[in-house]
């Protein structure tokens, strides 16, 4: 009887663990107000834990009966399964592509709880803090860490002018490359210009906008 609770709690300790790394990587995207949390990927890393536990030892009295099984069949099927969660938290509007994180972090916390539901405790553990130093290291100014952002920006101009060259003065002028252009009349003399623009690496959105705006008289509004 004593050697059963001993197994049961190196399950339950293995449970724990998946979910407590689930609930760091979680934390840090629930900062940063993403679509998936806490509750996600604590549920995430948890279940795969679970699946892998199963996986491995829940086939025992089966095994007894010299059946051949493959644990590995389990965790390939729960990368197949979260594949489908993490295309839905991926979202496509216009150029942008929203998600991608989000997704990549589930994927990696399903990999942390079969890992740690394997017994790899070390390994889970490590890859964790790797995912949250990655997460925290691509919103800071570090140069090498940090990527072109495409942005959707909707001016309102006051003026009628070439538009064609306001935007190359105002926008390739300062390394802003220009994805796409829609342009629309609200009224006599206004024009409604929606953007989808490459920001360079360096650039602060809404501080950088912010001044443009002071520049460019001609710029009644920005909308983010």
């Amino acid at each position: 009887m004593k050697e059963f609770w001993i197994v049961q709690g190196m399950y339950l300790l293995r449970l724990l663990l998946a979910a407590f790394c689930g609930i760091f990587i979680g934390y840090e995207r629930d900062n940063r107000m993403k679509m998936a949390g806490i509750r996600t990927h604590s549920i995430v890393a948890l279940a795969a834990a679970l699946m892998m536990v199963v996986s491995k030892y829940g086939f025992s009295d089966v095994l007894a009966r010299n059946v051949n099984l493959d644990p590995s069949r389990v965790g390939a099927s729960v990368i197949t399964a979260v594949s489908f969660l993490g295309a839905g938290v991926i979202f496509t509007r216009k150029q942008n592509v929203k998600g991608l994180t989000t997704a990549a972090g589930l994927w990696a916390t399903v990999g942390i709880g079969l890992a740690v539901g394997a017994g790899m405790y070390v390994a889970g553990i490590v890859t964790t803090v790797l995912v949250i130093l990655l997460q925290l290291l691509s919103h800071k100014n570090v140069p090498f860490a940090k990527s072109a952002s495409v942005e959707e920006i909707v001016i309102r101009i006051g003026q009628e002018q070439d538009l064609t060259r306001f935007l190359d003065r105002v926008f390739q002028a300062k390394k802003i490359e220009i994805v796409s252009v829609h342009v629309t009349r609200e009224s006599e003399g206004c024009l409604r210009v929606k953007l989808a623009v490459s920001f360079p690496k360096e650039y602060r959105l809404g501080e950088d906008l912010f001044r443009l705006m002071q520049e460019e008289p001609e710029i009644e509004s920005i909308d983010i």
